[in-house]
């Protein structure tokens, strides 16, 4: 994850927003950019190395999700990201992956699932490092893409996509802590979860993959919001160690 003190490098043009918004969620739920304080435009686009276009867009799409606030004479101001919010917004992913697993499960290419699962188990059975945790990340977030994809409802799609950069910005910051604790034990616990969903939908069994889905952000909800209750509780210093641990 970048370090909001350094200098970032220039994006590539179609997923520079993206970048920028998810660097600044990074720093608003390590603490680094504190509740009321102002995102200015252009110190924005200095840092990111950008013009002010892609800026404004990120803001607009950071306010849509709910960390940010657009307000007048005072521009984009960052709001105060709780425990609850965090839970909330879990429990709104819940809802939505559940219904596009459902989905899925009827209309996803096999061999696609079938190779996901694959390399799954490879991972599951490979030695667990910071290497293993960022394939971790990537099959993840193939498998939560691929449902999305296949769910046969694009508005359900649409809404799943605009949150993406969101729920990754909580995955990858616990994940961070994890590296920091050289505490790996959460491959293993995902890598079960996401076999029950792939297992699932390989039989296309509507109601078991919908099952296991929820039972999967159930899971990421208790563990997320412990981790983020400890993230809030930590100094400065360390907080920025654990941005900087990958």
């Amino acid at each position: 994850m970048p370090d909001c003190s350094s200098a970032e490098p220039a994006f590539d043009h179609g997923l520079r927003r993206q970048a920028i918004v998810k660097s600044i969620l990074t720093d608003i739920f390590h603490g680094r950019l504190h509740a009321g304080q102002r995102l200015v435009t252009e110190s924005l686009a200095n840092r990111f190395h950008v013009s002010h276009t892609p800026i404004r867009e990120a803001l607009i799409e950071l306010c849509g999700i709910g960390v940010v606030e657009l307000l007048p004479n005072r521009g984009a101001v960052v709001r105060a990201v709780t425990a609850s919010d965090i839970h909330d917004v879990c429990e709104v992913r819940r809802i939505l992956e559940c219904e596009a697993t459902a989905g899925a499960a009827h209309s996803v290419d096999l061999a696609t699932v079938q190779r996901i699962d694959t390399d799954i188990r490879a991972l599951s059975c490979s030695p667990v490092n910071a290497r293993a945790v960022s394939r971790a990340q990537e099959l993840d977030t193939v498998l939560h893409d691929t449902i999305r994809e296949a769910c046969g409802n694009r508005f359900l799609a649409a809404e799943l996509k605009r949150l993406r950069t969101l729920f990754h910005a909580f995955r990858d910051v616990t994940w961070e802590l994890e590296l920091l604790q050289r505490d790996f034990h959460r491959i293993g616990v995902e890598a079960t979860e996401h076999l029950a969903i792939t297992a699932a939908l390989l039989a296309r069994d509507r109601k078991r993959a919908k099952q296991a889905m929820a039972s999967h952000i159930r899971s990421g909800i208790t563990y997320w919001t412990l981790v983020t209750a400890y993230l809030t509780q930590l100094p400065h210093e360390h907080s920025t160690a654990v941005a900087s641990a990958t």
